[in-house]
Protein backbone atom coordinates (compact mmCIF):
# COMPACT_ATOMS: atom_id res chain seq x y z
CA UNK A 1 0.00 0.00 0.00
CA UNK A 2 1.13 3.17 -1.00
CA UNK A 3 1.89 6.03 1.90
CA UNK A 4 -0.92 8.77 2.16
CA UNK A 5 -0.08 11.92 0.21
CA UNK A 6 0.34 14.94 2.31
CA UNK A 7 -1.55 17.46 0.99
CA UNK A 8 -1.47 21.37 1.09
CA UNK A 9 -4.61 23.67 0.81
CA UNK A 10 -4.28 27.02 -0.23
CA UNK A 11 -7.16 29.13 0.98
CA UNK A 12 -7.50 33.32 -0.13
CA UNK A 13 -9.94 35.47 -0.02
CA UNK A 14 -10.67 38.99 0.99
CA UNK A 15 -12.01 40.27 4.69
CA UNK A 16 -14.72 38.60 5.47
CA UNK A 17 -15.15 36.07 2.80
CA UNK A 18 -15.25 33.24 4.83
CA UNK A 19 -11.39 31.79 4.80
CA UNK A 20 -10.86 30.69 8.41
CA UNK A 21 -13.92 29.62 9.04
CA UNK A 22 -13.84 27.57 6.15
CA UNK A 23 -10.60 26.08 6.79
CA UNK A 24 -11.29 25.26 10.35
CA UNK A 25 -14.39 23.03 9.09
CA UNK A 26 -11.98 21.06 6.23
CA UNK A 27 -9.15 20.90 8.69
CA UNK A 28 -11.62 19.14 11.42
CA UNK A 29 -13.14 16.40 8.47
CA UNK A 30 -9.70 15.89 6.61
CA UNK A 31 -7.22 15.99 10.25
CA UNK A 32 -5.35 19.41 8.49
CA UNK A 33 -3.12 21.72 10.51
CA UNK A 34 -5.22 25.19 10.20
CA UNK A 35 -2.98 28.14 9.72
CA UNK A 36 -4.74 31.63 9.90
CA UNK A 37 -1.79 34.17 8.41
CA UNK A 38 -3.73 37.19 8.81
CA UNK A 39 -3.09 36.69 12.36
CA UNK A 40 0.08 36.70 11.96
CA UNK A 41 0.11 39.95 10.49
CA UNK A 42 -2.24 41.13 13.16
CA UNK A 43 0.59 39.57 15.65
CA UNK A 44 3.63 41.49 14.03
CA UNK A 45 0.85 44.86 13.61
CA UNK A 46 0.83 44.25 17.20
CA UNK A 47 4.59 43.71 17.89
CA UNK A 48 5.46 46.85 15.93
CA UNK A 49 2.10 48.89 17.88
CA UNK A 50 3.71 48.18 21.47
CA UNK A 51 7.24 49.73 19.87
CA UNK A 52 5.73 52.97 19.09
CA UNK A 53 5.81 51.84 15.47
CA UNK A 54 2.95 53.30 13.60
CA UNK A 55 4.02 53.38 10.22
CA UNK A 56 6.71 52.18 7.23
CA UNK A 57 8.55 55.17 7.55
CA UNK A 58 10.63 53.20 10.37
CA UNK A 59 11.85 50.35 7.43
CA UNK A 60 14.03 53.14 5.60
CA UNK A 61 15.85 53.49 8.74
CA UNK A 62 19.52 51.64 9.17
CA UNK A 63 18.06 49.78 11.81
CA UNK A 64 14.84 46.81 10.82
CA UNK A 65 12.51 46.62 14.14
CA UNK A 66 11.30 42.67 12.40
CA UNK A 67 14.93 41.98 12.84
CA UNK A 68 14.95 40.48 16.93
CA UNK A 69 11.67 39.13 16.89
CA UNK A 70 11.32 35.45 18.09
CA UNK A 71 9.45 33.72 15.73
CA UNK A 72 7.46 30.02 17.04
CA UNK A 73 4.79 27.90 16.56
CA UNK A 74 2.43 26.70 19.34
CA UNK A 75 -0.13 23.69 17.98
CA UNK A 76 -3.28 24.01 19.75
CA UNK A 77 -5.69 20.97 18.50
CA UNK A 78 -5.63 21.63 14.86
CA UNK A 79 -4.53 25.31 15.60
CA UNK A 80 -1.03 26.38 14.68
CA UNK A 81 -0.78 30.23 16.48
CA UNK A 82 2.27 32.41 16.07
CA UNK A 83 4.81 32.88 18.95
CA UNK A 84 6.70 36.24 19.41
CA UNK A 85 9.06 35.63 21.90
CA UNK A 86 7.55 32.05 23.21
CA UNK A 87 3.84 33.88 23.71
CA UNK A 88 1.18 33.93 21.94
CA UNK A 89 -0.82 37.06 22.11
CA UNK A 90 -4.64 36.56 22.74
CA UNK A 91 -7.40 37.30 20.13
CA UNK A 92 -9.10 39.96 21.75
CA UNK A 93 -5.09 41.58 21.79
CA UNK A 94 -4.82 41.08 17.71
CA UNK A 95 -8.30 41.43 16.81
CA UNK A 96 -8.26 45.24 18.69
CA UNK A 97 -9.72 48.64 16.88
CA UNK A 98 -5.92 49.56 17.16
CA UNK A 99 -4.48 46.57 15.12
CA UNK A 100 -7.60 46.62 12.69
CA UNK A 101 -6.53 50.49 11.50
CA UNK A 102 -2.65 49.48 11.01
CA UNK A 103 -2.54 45.74 9.38
CA UNK A 104 -3.49 46.40 6.23
CA UNK A 105 -1.03 49.28 5.75
CA UNK A 106 1.99 46.91 7.45
CA UNK A 107 0.82 43.94 5.27
CA UNK A 108 1.94 46.37 2.39
CA UNK A 109 4.89 46.57 3.42
CA UNK A 110 7.50 44.29 1.57
CA UNK A 111 9.92 43.84 4.14
CA UNK A 112 7.30 42.62 6.79
CA UNK A 113 5.58 40.08 3.80
CA UNK A 114 9.44 39.08 3.34
CA UNK A 115 9.91 38.75 6.61
CA UNK A 116 6.89 35.84 7.30
CA UNK A 117 7.60 34.21 4.00
CA UNK A 118 9.92 31.32 5.28
CA UNK A 119 8.07 31.15 8.73
CA UNK A 120 4.77 30.43 6.84
CA UNK A 121 6.60 28.42 4.38
CA UNK A 122 7.58 26.04 7.46
CA UNK A 123 4.50 25.34 8.59
CA UNK A 124 4.37 22.42 6.30
CA UNK A 125 6.99 21.05 8.31
CA UNK A 126 5.26 21.79 11.79
CA UNK A 127 2.45 20.08 9.80
CA UNK A 128 4.18 16.78 9.55
CA UNK A 129 5.81 16.84 12.59
CA UNK A 130 2.71 16.57 14.51
CA UNK A 131 0.92 13.99 12.55
CA UNK A 132 -1.16 15.62 10.84
CA UNK A 133 -2.39 14.57 6.80
CA UNK A 134 -1.47 17.80 5.77
CA UNK A 135 -1.80 21.63 6.06
CA UNK A 136 -4.45 24.06 5.20
CA UNK A 137 -3.27 27.80 5.24
CA UNK A 138 -5.77 30.77 4.59
CA UNK A 139 -4.40 34.08 3.94
CA UNK A 140 -4.24 36.56 0.83
CA UNK A 141 -1.43 35.46 -1.25
CA UNK A 142 -1.35 31.48 -0.29
CA UNK A 143 -2.01 30.50 -3.71
CA UNK A 144 -0.02 32.59 -5.18
CA UNK A 145 3.15 33.40 -3.27
CA UNK A 146 3.57 31.21 -0.46
CA UNK A 147 2.38 27.70 -1.74
CA UNK A 148 1.82 28.46 -5.32
CA UNK A 149 2.12 24.69 -5.97
CA UNK A 150 -0.02 23.41 -3.38
CA UNK A 151 -2.04 20.38 -3.99
CA UNK A 152 -6.00 22.92 -4.23
CA UNK A 153 -5.91 26.46 -4.25
CA UNK A 154 -9.44 27.90 -3.50
CA UNK A 155 -9.84 31.74 -3.59
CA UNK A 156 -13.39 32.67 -1.84
CA UNK A 157 -15.38 35.53 -2.46
CA UNK A 158 -18.41 37.04 -1.20
CA UNK A 159 -20.16 40.63 -1.86
CA UNK A 160 -19.34 43.23 0.32
CA UNK A 161 -22.04 43.83 1.98
CA UNK A 162 -22.30 40.07 3.28
CA UNK A 163 -18.77 40.67 4.51
CA UNK A 164 -19.64 43.77 6.22
CA UNK A 165 -22.66 41.56 8.17
CA UNK A 166 -20.41 38.79 9.02
CA UNK A 167 -17.97 41.44 9.91
CA UNK A 168 -20.35 43.05 12.27
CA UNK A 169 -21.36 39.78 13.90
CA UNK A 170 -17.69 38.86 14.51
CA UNK A 171 -18.05 42.23 17.17
CA UNK A 172 -14.36 43.88 14.53
CA UNK A 173 -15.16 46.68 13.01
CA UNK A 174 -13.06 47.76 10.22
CA UNK A 175 -14.48 48.95 6.69
CA UNK A 176 -14.32 46.22 4.04
CA UNK A 177 -14.20 48.83 0.97
CA UNK A 178 -11.41 49.68 2.65
CA UNK A 179 -9.46 46.71 3.44
CA UNK A 180 -10.43 45.43 -0.28
CA UNK A 181 -8.72 48.63 -1.40
CA UNK A 182 -5.55 48.04 0.56
CA UNK A 183 -5.07 44.91 0.39
CA UNK A 184 -5.72 44.85 -3.96
CA UNK A 185 -3.34 47.43 -4.26
CA UNK A 186 -0.72 47.31 -2.75
CA UNK A 187 2.85 46.76 -4.66
CA UNK A 188 4.01 43.68 -2.50
CA UNK A 189 1.58 40.40 -3.19
CA UNK A 190 -1.92 42.07 -3.73
CA UNK A 191 -4.64 40.29 -3.10
CA UNK A 192 -5.59 38.48 -6.41
CA UNK A 193 -7.57 35.29 -7.38
CA UNK A 194 -4.39 32.99 -8.62
CA UNK A 195 -4.28 31.71 -11.75
CA UNK A 196 -5.71 28.25 -11.81
CA UNK A 197 -7.27 28.42 -8.44
CA UNK A 198 -10.91 27.63 -8.25
CA UNK A 199 -13.17 30.63 -7.18
CA UNK A 200 -16.19 29.83 -5.07
CA UNK A 201 -18.37 32.89 -4.54
CA UNK A 202 -19.80 32.30 -1.00
CA UNK A 203 -23.00 35.65 -0.76
CA UNK A 204 -25.87 32.83 -1.33
CA UNK A 205 -23.69 29.95 0.61
CA UNK A 206 -24.09 29.07 4.17
CA UNK A 207 -20.55 28.19 5.80
CA UNK A 208 -21.57 24.48 5.78
CA UNK A 209 -22.48 24.30 2.26
CA UNK A 210 -18.76 25.65 1.37
CA UNK A 211 -17.18 23.45 3.55
CA UNK A 212 -18.97 20.74 1.55
CA UNK A 213 -18.30 21.72 -1.56
CA UNK A 214 -14.03 21.86 -1.15
CA UNK A 215 -14.56 19.02 0.81
CA UNK A 216 -15.36 17.54 -1.88
CA UNK A 217 -12.40 18.60 -3.81
CA UNK A 218 -9.70 17.59 -1.35
CA UNK A 219 -11.24 13.51 -0.96
CA UNK A 220 -11.18 13.74 -4.78
CA UNK A 221 -7.42 14.63 -4.65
Amino acid sequence: MSEKKFLVIAVDGGAASGKSSTSRGLAAKHNLMHVDTGAHYRTVSLSLLRRGITGADVFSATENPLENLDLGTEVREREAAMSIGGVVPADSEIRNDAVNAVVSQFAAIPEVRKFLFDYQRSQKDVAREHGFDGLIMDGRDIGSVIFPDADLRIFLTADPEARARRRAAEGIADSIAERDKLDSSRKAAPLACPEGAIKIDSTDLTLEQVVEKISAMISAL
